[in-house]
Parts: structure tokens; sequence; C-alpha cells
């Protein structure tokens, strides 16, 4: 039996999760000197909260490699073999911390997603649907390395202040686009964020301009499934998203996913991606 597991980061519901029995390793979230598991201990509205109320971000850490060791050994007492999906290697250390533990199993496959939040969700979704077609691990091993670099992710962000408080955006930039009404997109390349375009105008009509040019005329989409992921964002303005997807492209299903405390903790509530995969 080969199980498909993955760091909170990958940002799948809960019923995708219990679907495919994807089990989750937790990162840190760094609250006054005290550690808090992301998505057990601590909620993306708490992090908000806390930013309101005291004007700075809390601090993320990866899961120890102790924290991986006692992971993989429960994954696999059943003599399960695990393949791993973690954040990007490029934004966290958890993929090397997951590889050092690794290194104490024999049946333990660990993947650099090359990417965050359901970008990761997009490979650990494909792994669990191989795993459901009886691939072994070495196989699905072998197809997620390879699609890693298929998935395209990105988010169009609302308020500059969570990019600026944690470092990834100058006072001066974030008090222009402020001023020109300007809202990044910030994709993933490369396993790396960059900004890619720079939208003008109220959040919704970025939103609207942002789905058009990743979607419309495009020949070289897998039109299978589509995340639209964010933290915190109205039901309108996801609703509004939904539509714009459906206009401009054609896929079997669009399904809407909410950011975790790891992602969350950078880009703020008001943050939304679509997220697919390339052929």
């Amino acid at each position: 039996m080969v199980k498909v597991s993955a760091d909170s980061t990958c940002d799948l519901s809960y019923e995708i999760l219990n679907r495919f029995n994807i089990a989750i390793v937790p990162l840190y979230i760094i609250k006054d000197g005290e550690s808090y598991k992301d998505g057990l201990q601590m909620k993306s509205s708490d992090i908000f909260e806390y930013v309101d109320k005291h004007g700075k971000l809390l601090k993320t850490a990866a899961a120890s490699v102790t924290d991986y060791i006692e992971f993989f050994k429960k994954q696999t007492e059943d003599g399960s073999s695990v393949v791993h999906v973690t954040i990007s290697s490029e934004m966290s250390c958890s993929f090397q911390n997951a590889a050092v533990a690794a290194k104490e199993f024999e049946n333990v496959h660990v993947i650099d997603s090359r990417n965050l939040s359901t970008g990761m969700g997009h490979i650990v979704y494909e792994g669990a649907l191989m795993a459901e077609k009886g691939m072994s691990a070495t196989e699905i091993e072998a197809a997620l390395n390879e699609l890693t670099s298929k998935v395209e992710a990105s988010f169009v962000v609302d308020r500059l202040d969570y990019l600026y408080k944690g470092g990834r955006c100058s006072a001066v930039a974030a008090l222009g686009a402020n001023m020109l009404s300007l809202k990044p997109c910030i994709e993933v390349k490369d396993g790396k964020m960059g900004v890619a375009k720079k939208y003008r105008g109220s959040f919704d009509k970025a939103l609207r301009a942002y789905v058009k040019d990743r979607l419309e005329g495009r020949d070289d989409i897998v039109w299978d499934r589509c995340f639209i992921t964010h933290p915190a964002c109205k039901h309108e303005t996801v609703e509004r998203v939904r539509q714009c997807v459906n206009e401009f492209g054609h896929f079997d299903e669009v399904i809407e996913t909410r950011a975790g405390c790891t992602i969350s903790n950078h880009c703020g509530p008001y943050t939304l991606g679509i997220l697919f995969i390339r052929k």
C-alpha cells in the first residue's frame, strides 16, 4: 500500500484530505516565543486578529527532522510506503528536514513540490490519484517530480502591509502601490515567488483582469481541475472569480480552498489565486 502525505502548506480542504486519507505534517506558527501547529493549534483568523492588534507579523517555522521521523514511523508501521510532498525547498527547510528523516526508512519518498499552497496541493492530489490507481511509490515519485514544473501558481494581493511587514516589499513600494491602487500578482517560478504583473483599480476589477490574463485563449492548460484559493475573501468575491474562471476557461472542476496559517501569515487576508496544471 502507498500512502500520500503532505505538509500543512498544501492548503487542501478537509474533504479532499479525508477522501484520499492524506495525512498532514503541520508547520509551526511562532507567537510570543511559543510554537503552535498550523491548522491544529492556530487558525488564519487568529493571525489576522494578532496583526490587527499588534501591527506585526508572527513567524513561521518548518517541521523538524524529529517531527518527520515520528510521522514517517507512524505512517509506515503497517508496512505501507509513503510519498510525502513538501513546500518548495526555496521557501522553507521542510524538504531538507523531511529528506534527512526519510533516510531512516526504506520506503519513504520525499517530493520537493517547488511550489506552495494549492500549487503544492495539485502535486498532492495527483499523487493520491496515482496511489488510488495502484502505482508504486517509486513510480509516483518519478511522475510527481516531473509534474512539479507544470503547476501554475499565482495570487493577486490586495493589501501590501503583510508583504511589507514580512520584508518582501519595501515601505516605498508599498506606499506607491497603495497610492496608485496597484494590486500585484505574485507568481511562483522555479520554486520561488516573484511579482509577475501589477493590476490597477479595485480588488475585484484586478481579479477579473488577472483571471482573463491567466486563462483566455490558452491551449496549454490541463482542464481537469482548478483551485481558487484564498485566506479570507468575501463569498461574493470568490463567486465572481468562479464566474470569470468559467467564462475564460472550461475546467471540469473548480474547487475553492482556504489558505492555512503559514501562507496567510505572509500574504494577508485579502489574497486570491487560481492554480492549475499546464500540459
